[in-house]
């Protein structure tokens, strides 16, 4: 079925109708086997795209880019240091200058409320590359790649997410399996359970997609007969490093292990993370959480991250062919 998501923002997924994200999967198949069969038709010529970044990335950034490079149109990068919002202009502010200037402008942040006023004030749309809410667009490469790995229709995938879930994975997982029918598992301490109100509103929309959520603090029953287990660090871009000590006593009995890949009972099983992933100690972080408390992973063992259970790089290339798709469904010609 064909959609018409024309200036359409992309803040969430909520935004969007189960044949909405349905449309948006099937188009990134669609030019990802363009672009490997080398027959990918430009439809973003002429187009000019802003990239906000409050945050650091390689993801998303780059997948921003190769995507508007791929279709024809042109990117300016402002970093962290790279324009005046939220120091000295408003987000709206900011909004009505750039819609003015380009067709579309990504914004990956902290608050889920400035990428919403950039979305009521510019005219064009807004697309979320990150914020503390949610993260659609990975939400998207995620999908992509299970429908990848498995022969099954999306609603009849399993994952268990691992972890944190308070934050914008543990929350977008929870909206895009409401929305896509799809069986997710939470495993994790009560206390970093998603929101109480998103799982009611999530409820709601699985009362008619059939979805179906379990929240649990023990491992063996969530991840059982999963297709996928995911996860994420467990301190997010933006806390204080104090909180390391807390999240590790709270979080390591729910690092994937391979006894916990051996858990599933299911031979299948893949393991996916959105990255960057602590799972050695050679980056600066890593070495410094071994030096100060003696561990020399954090939410993936190695031995995990490198397997062939492991699809983490095909979830990151997928970045950039779903983020293609929602440009061009909301800009191309």
């Amino acid at each position: 079925m064909a959609m018409n998501l024309k200036g359409r923002s992309f803040l969430t997924l909520l935004d969007f109708t189960p044949d909405e994200i349905r449309f948006l999967l099937r188009l990134s198949r669609d030019l990802k086997a363009a672009k490997y069969g080398g027959y990918e038709r430009r439809r973003l010529v002429g187009k000019n795209i802003a990239l906000i970044f409050e945050k650091d990335s390689t993801r998303t950034r780059s997948g921003f880019e190769v995507a508007a490079y791929d279709q024809g149109a042109h990117v300016t990068y402002l970093g962290p240091s790279g324009s005046h919002i939220g120091h000295k202009e408003t987000a709206r502010d900011t909004a009505r200058v750039l819609g003015r200037m380009y067709d579309a402008i990504e914004f990956r942040g902290f608050s889920q409320g400035d990428a919403r006023v950039l979305a009521d004030n510019a005219g064009v749309p807004i697309y979320n590359g990150l914020t503390d809410a949610f993260h659609p667009t990975q939400m998207l490469a995620d999908v992509l790649t299970m429908t990848e790995f498995t022969h099954k229709h999306i609603s009849d995938i399993s994952f268990c997410y691992m972890g944190d879930a308070r934050a914008n994975m543990g929350h977008s997982y929870l909206v895009v399996a409401a929305k896509l029918g799809m069986d997710v598992r939470f495993a994790g301490p009560v206390s970093l359970w998603p929101d109480e109100k998103l799982i009611a509103h999530c409820q709601g929309i699985a009362d008619d997609t059939g979805a179906r959520f379990t929240f649990t603090e023990d491992v063996k029953q969530a991840v059982e007969g999963a297709d996928y287990i995911c996860t994420d660090v467990w301190v997010s871009m933006g806390e204080p490093d104090s909180v390391w000590q807390e999240r590790i006593k709270l979080l390591t009995p729910y690092r994937v292990t391979r006894d916990v890949m051996a858990m599933t009972g299911n031979r299948h099983t893949k393991f996916m993370h959105c990255l960057p992933a602590f799972h050695n100690t050679e980056t600066e972080v890593g070495k410094e959480i071994f030096d100060k408390y003696g561990i020399d992973c954090m939410e993936v063992t190695e031995e995990v991250f490198e397997s062939e259970a492991s699809v983490v790089f095909e979830e990151a290339e997928n970045r950039m062919h779903t983020i293609k798709a929602v440009l061009v469904a909301t800009i191309g010609d």
